[in-house]
């Protein structure tokens, strides 16, 4: 059957990576479509995948496919012939990112899940083909321009933190499953009013404009391919930019410019700093923003404790971590947490 699963370590993919001379191309991309076998759907599609060389983290569901990849220049043209021949993925929307160094991935891993986006919803009436109407670049500009029109980030705090549409409301949760019914609750007043939801792709924003339709709102929209597509399409037609600050995304750059704003702060000095990094603890890894020169001071770890255990010998520090659960840790400023970093060995997501 060929090969379904990598077998290679992580560190010698790492470094073949950085050994290409041919650029890569990062792009991401979904759809919402009945699969009925998810599982034969990923085993076929890794394959084909895996001979075109493209590196990446895709998730197969019966809702659908959701992926962020990256593919050699040369192999592009076979990739989109390869999407054309799935009759749900012909000429699928392609969010070419928009500041890529094409280091973005070193492996490719196709998983099969529950959800392709962990919702929380239960009731059997959510119909996902029932969603709000695209609004292209333009016609977000245009409707925005509207003071009366509510524009919603579906993002977690640590993406709206780093950058957001002016005048977007942040929805104050860690995770989307959470976010759904409290932008139903937060928004309560305005069922009448025009809304336009987004995300980074278009995944999370399509769910929730869907998710806002069953709960009884009018005139919901969400921004076609997200911030990725607006920014490139903003880009090329010279379109007023109503992006501030930086992109997060979920892949090696954690990262990308869309305007030249700093928005945020680093989290160990306060002063203006929107670059995201792992503490360099392994035994910590939190997600957190750190400016250059408290990288220097903390050696990129995100206190001294940290300091302190990266500096000691590697087989000192796998000690330390030997039988310690190690989950996602990420800096966050809710009313508990405010104005520190999470405390080693503590988790913000539940």
């Amino acid at each position: 059957m060929g090969v379904l699963h990598n077998r290679v370590s992580q560190k010698e993919l790492k470094e073949r990576l950085y050994r290409e001379t041919e650029p890569r191309i990062t792009v991401s991309f979904y759809q919402y479509f009945p699969i009925e076998d998810p599982q034969a759907f990923r085993d076929e599609y890794y394959k084909q995948l895996f001979s075109l060389n493209v590196f990446g983290r895709i998730y197969v569901a019966h809702e659908g496919i959701n992926a962020q990849i990256s593919v050699p220049e040369s192999r592009f043209p076979a990739l989109k012939e390869y999407f054309n021949t799935i009759p749900p993925l012909k000429d699928i929307r392609l969010n070419v990112a928009v500041d890529d160094d094409g280091k973005s991935f070193w492996v490719l891993k196709v998983k099969v899940r529950e959800k392709i986006v962990a919702d929380g919803i239960t009731d059997p009436a959510f119909d996902m083909s029932k969603k709000g109407g695209y609004v292209n670049a333009e016609q977000f500009n245009r409707l925005t321009d509207d003071p009366s029109t509510i524009v919603v980030d579906m993002r977690n705090h640590y993406e709206y933190e780093v950058g957001h549409f002016k005048n977007a409301i942040e929805i104050p949760s860690d995770t989307f499953r959470e976010q759904l019914p409290m932008s139903a609750e937060m928004l309560d007043d305005a069922k009448d009013k025009n809304i336009i939801m987004y995300c980074t792709g278009g995944i999370r924003c399509e769910k929730a404009s869907a998710y806002l339709l069953h709960r009884g709102f009018k005139n919901v929209f969400h921004l076609e391919g997200g911030i990725i597509h607006y920014a490139n399409t903003a880009k090329e037609r010279s379109l007023p930019n109503k992006f501030v600050g930086k992109n997060f995304v979920f892949d090696d750059r954690l990262g990308e410019r869309i305007s030249e704003e700093i928005i945020a702060r680093c989290h160990q000095c306060g002063k203006p700093a929107d670059t995201h990094t792992n503490c360099r603890n392994e035994g910590c890894h939190l997600l957190f923003i750190q400016c250059g020169e408290c990288a220097a001071k903390y050696n990129g770890c995100c206190s001294v404790e940290c300091q302190d255990i990266y500096q000691l010998p590697e087989e000192e520090r796998k000690m330390l971590r030997k039988g310690v659960k190690n989950g996602v840790k990420i800096f966050n400023k809710s009313r508990s947490r405010r104005g520190r970093l999470a405390e080693p060995g503590e988790s913000s997501k539940s």
